[in-house]
């Protein structure tokens, strides 16, 4: 029945998971088609169009995905903010290229959005998109240091060959679902560096249950909780009321059984990292985007946050899509949203675009 339950997940799904990794000349075909429908350019930095220029990791001890992305009319004697793109559960680079780069290219060719260099490397924990082991949430766990991957390893290979701005106030981290979530986790965590994130259906409080006991319930005020035990086999997403994910499919792979699970989710949860980090009004711009039908019940979570956040004084700018679930198309129609919102944050740091 499990083998069932996550084959319909492969199958139902294919927004999940990006097109299988293409080598040789029919690789190098697939970049070459991307980029003739771009105003800019995406580079590649990875093993999946011929040749392998992945970058190499010292967190990960490994050679690891990244594309680049190259706005239109990129100019190396000018100076761009950077976006940092995390990709969702059960994904990695590559969907970045087939899902997410033609409407940042095009956001910025009409004036959407200014011109910016954006990187998206691969948080997968096998190296590829996996049903198995569905993703690494860019946190350091046993299955890797993904966190010091992005933050240390990434980070440095952009700044250092391309050019970018160096306020904190030109860098954002941005995702969707798992990216999401981890875009709030670093930027919570690197101040320092980064000024702006936004999460298009973040996970944002994964201890969040009402006051039931139930993860699937609504939020409301005054009826919620926290998890105080790690139930793996809960249910957190339920498609077609066939398909359903447990919790045991996020956290096996990141932590042995006989870790203290509880205290390392306590410790990398967003919601309750406002207060460890102690958060303070202004010191971050931020965004949510999300849809009041989500599968793995992102409404709640979000929403709960938004109550933590508002508590703290903080301001979140929020897009919401009442029927909106945990799929592409409903990122996609938020995303309007969310340019209109960065867009005159990005602008003071960006060189005109033609």
């Amino acid at each position: 029945m499990k083998t069932v339950r996550w084959l319909a997940l492969v199958l139902l799904f294919p927004w999940l998971l990006p097109m299988a990794r293409a080598g040789g000349p029919f690789g190098e075909a697939r970049l070459n088609r991307v980029n003739r429908r771009l105003h800019g350019q995406l580079l590649d930095f990875t093993r999946n169009h011929g040749a392998d220029r992945r970058i190499w990791s010292e967190a990960l001890h490994q050679r690891r995905d990244l594309y680049v992305y190259l706005p239109p009319g990129f100019d190396p004697n000018q100076l761009y903010p950077l976006v940092i793109w995390l990709h969702g559960f059960a994904q990695d680079e590559t969907s970045f290229r087939d899902d997410v780069v033609e409407h940042l290219d095009a956001a910025m060719v009409t004036g959407k959005l200014p011109a910016a260099i954006i990187a998206c490397p691969d948080g997968s924990i096998d190296g590829h998109a996996c049903i198995r082991n569905p993703g690494s949430f860019f946190i350091n766990t046993r299955a890797g240091r993904f966190e010091d991957f992005v933050m240390h390893d990434v980070w440095n290979f952009v700044v250092t060959n391309f050019p970018i701005r160096p306020e904190r106030e030109a860098h954002v981290l941005a995702g969707a679902s798992m990216g999401g979530g981890a875009a709030y986790n670093l930027a919570i965590k690197y101040r320092d560096r980064v000024k702006v994130v936004c999460g298009i259906f973040p996970p944002l409080n994964t201890r969040w249950i009402d006051c039931h006991g139930r993860y699937r319930g609504n939020f409301r005020p005054d009826c919620w909780d926290w998890q105080t035990e790690i139930r793996r086999w809960q249910i957190v997403g339920r498609f077609y009321g066939v398909v359903l994910v447990r919790v045991k499919h996020i956290v096996d792979p990141l932590y042995d059984r006989k870790d203290d699970i509880l205290s390392a989710i306590i410790q990398e949860n967003p919601a309750e990292m406002l207060d460890a980090y102690d958060l303070k009004p202004g010191e971050l711009d931020m965004y949510i985007g999300y849809g009041g039908r989500d599968e793995f019940n992102i409404d709640a979570q979000v929403e709960s946050f938004l109550f933590l956040a508002r508590e703290r004084g903080l301001c979140i700018a929020v897009g919401y899509d009442p029927k909106g679930r945990h799929n592409l198309a409903t990122a996609l129609r938020l995303m309007p949203d969310l340019f209109e919102w960065l867009s005159p944050l990005l602008a003071p740091y960006s060189p005109s675009c033609p």
